[in-house]
């Protein structure tokens, strides 16, 4: 009988009525990262046929890529219950202790943002994944005293955007480490498509395609787009998305042909206008910005770099010649940089 239960301590990003109905029910719906799902498939399939639990799994990739959604559908292709928290709300290992001591034979507890655990969290975790126990402490000072409390077989998930950031004895305890990497434009239209028809909404087959190709290869941002388009069709065309419909709606956005968003375009010009192009550390162009430089580094350099208009140098971030090429800007001749620190 299934049993999969979501439990969510802290509401997760972008989640709602919406989001929920656009994520797909099985593992064979999910669009997308093939390798990923043939991987998860054969690792479910197999642990299924062992009457065994399923391998402790990481995720890692930049935001939006579906982490959050596999780890939904590998409970449910398993028959299990889930449980979901965030690396930021855990504080105390007893936070970690009900969690655990709640679960149930093969029910998997899914920790977002894993990079963000305290290090004692993550100590306290190392026992509870290869010994299926925790040592709690009843009593403080000289004379304090654990006592081991067994645990359930339990499968851990973790989902991080930055897998440098974890530890090489977190690391090496997860059996399945997956990364997800970007969309194709073919694979977001899929998407768009298949999210236009749960929300009902007509969608031309341009219009489809002009909002994947402006979706950053993301597909929370193309459901994103999606909806605000949906929008703007209902009040100022007929209803329906067409390629044209779509262009307008994603002007007013300030989202390009490229999918750059106006703070995208903020990171290159400050780099570009006010440090000449680069080297400029990270810290500096966060403040010049008004944007936290974890976010920058998480949410838009991925992306930037991975389409050429940024890139990473052991003495800062750049912008490239196609980064000046369109803002209509001449690149400044080879060797010539200034360094900013920050």
């Amino acid at each position: 009988m299934e049993r999969l239960q979501v439990t969510t301590p802290e509401a997760l990003p972008d989640e709602g009525g919406t989001d929920a109905a656009l994520r797909p029910s099985r593992l064979d719906e999910f669009v997308g990262q093939t390798q990923v799902k043939s991987s998860l498939q054969i690792a479910i399939d197999a642990a299924r046929h062992r009457g065994e639990t399923l391998d402790h799994t990481l995720f890692f990739g930049p935001p939006g890529l579906g982490k959050t959604t596999l780890a939904m559908l590998m409970a449910r292709e398993m028959g299990v219950q889930l449980r979901t928290t965030s690396g930021p709300v855990l504080d105390k290992p007893g936070d970690l202790v009900g969690m655990l001591t709640s679960l149930g034979h093969g029910d998997m507890l899914f920790i977002d943002e894993i990079h963000r655990m305290k290090p004692a969290l993550e100590e306290f975790l190392y026992s509870a994944m290869e010994d299926y126990r925790v040592d709690v402490r009843i009593a403080d000072g000289p004379h304090a005293q654990t006592i081991p409390m067994p645990l359930e077989r339990f499968t851990l998930i973790g989902a991080t955007t930055r897998f440098g950031l974890l530890t090489p004895p977190m690391r090496a305890r997860f059996g399945l480490v997956e990364r997800l990497g970007f969309y194709p434009v073919e694979e977001l239209r899929l998407i768009v498509h298949r999210s236009a028809a749960i929300l009902q909404i007509p969608v031309e087959e341009a219009g489809a395609v002009e909002i994947a190709r402006r979706s950053r290869g993301t597909p929370r941002v193309a459901n994103r787009l999606l909806r605000r388009v949906r929008d703007y069709a209902q009040v100022k065309a007929d209803g329906r998305i067409t390629s044209a419909v779509a262009d307008a709606a994603l002007s007013r956005l300030n989202v390009d042909e490229f999918g750059l968003d106006d703070m995208d375009a903020r990171i290159l010009t400050t780099i570009i206008e006010k440090f000449a192009g680069g080297p400029v550390g990270l810290g500096t162009v966060a403040v010049a910005v008004g944007e936290d430089a974890e976010t920058l580094q998480e949410v838009y350099e991925p992306y930037l770099i991975q389409q050429g208009f940024l890139e990473r140098t052991p003495r800062g971030r750049c912008a490239t010649a196609l980064a000046y090429r369109r803002f209509g800007m001449t690149p400044p001749p080879p060797g010539q940089t200034t360094i900013f620190d920050g």
